[in-house]
């Protein structure tokens, strides 16, 4: 599918929800260089779902939210798990098939940082629960880790960047859980998903997470904007340098101008 297509298709279905042991610091950013390594990002996806989300369809193949290999965020060619490893900057390390809910994770190694990066693929019709699981996440209510390699690293709130992507599931619901911090960390996040500063802020501000990126308007949530902000983040580059990356890869691959791609992916509250 042509992007112009694909991003026409997002915009619909948006448009169809209803109303709803070193210390290096950067200002407005980075916590991460603080912790204990090795550090993680850790990614929910909510899968793209014709059927249990508020959005006016897109193709069967890829808007069936219970079908991680062919769904538009996971398994297409622009997909969270296609585009991560078909990377040079990250080293596919494994696949395991979870739960009813939480479909299928996926593991990889930064090529030359101490970084891990975990990716979540929650099945559509639970995109409640994972809008809730990356909440609870960011004020650190969630923690959990994992073993890889006999290395422990840490997931949700013990992850140093948390990032959500899909839909915008809070044009169509609402949350009644509070999520204020209750560890004192400030973690990093990326959001991308439609209008999602209007919508996240109210819950994010409460968490006390930090903003690196997310969105003002309608957007194709697919992983090239995700992926050139990590190459930032995992250099320790500040929000701004992080969003400018983002902007450029959403720019070339939506074939938009990055002036409006810095219109559409902005920083911080």
């Amino acid at each position: 599918m042509k992007n112009s297509v694909l991003l026409a298709l997002i915009a619909m279905c948006c448009l169809g929800a209803s109303t709803k042991k070193q210390a290096v610091i950067k200002e407005e950013s980075a916590t991460y260089w603080m912790a204990a390594e090795p550090k993680t990002i850790h990614v929910l996806v909510a899968l793209c779902d014709n059927k249990y989300q508020g959005i006016v369809p897109v193709p069967a193949k890829i808007g069936n939210g219970q079908n991680p290999n062919s769904n538009l965020y996971w398994g297409c060619g622009y997909g969270i798990r296609t585009f991560f490893k078909k990377s040079k900057e990250w080293i596919f390390l494994k696949t395991e098939k979870k739960d009813s809910t939480m479909l299928e994770r996926i593991v990889f190694k930064h090529a030359s940082r101490n970084f891990y990066l975990v990716a979540d693929a929650y099945n559509g019709k639970d995109i409640k629960t994972c809008t809730k699981d990356f909440l609870m996440s960011c004020s650190g209510k969630l923690k959990d880790s994992i073993n890889v390699n006999n290395t422990a690293i840490g997931l949700y709130g013990n992850a140093a960047m948390l990032s959500y992507i899909g839909h915008d599931g809070l044009m169509d619901f609402q949350l009644s859980e509070k999520f204020a911090n209750t560890d004192g960390k400030k973690r990093d996040c990326i959001i991308l998903a439609c209008i999602s500063k209007s919508y996240f802020t109210p819950h994010l501000k409460q968490t006390g997470a930090n903003p690196m990126v997310w969105t003002t308007g309608l957007m194709c949530p697919e992983a090239y904007t995700l992926h050139d902000a990590l190459s930032g983040y995992v250099n320790g580059e500040a929000n701004e340098a992080v969003r400018t990356r983002a902007a450029k890869a959403y720019a070339q691959y939506q074939k938009c101008s990055e002036k409006a791609a810095r219109h559409l992916l902005t920083t911080g509250f």
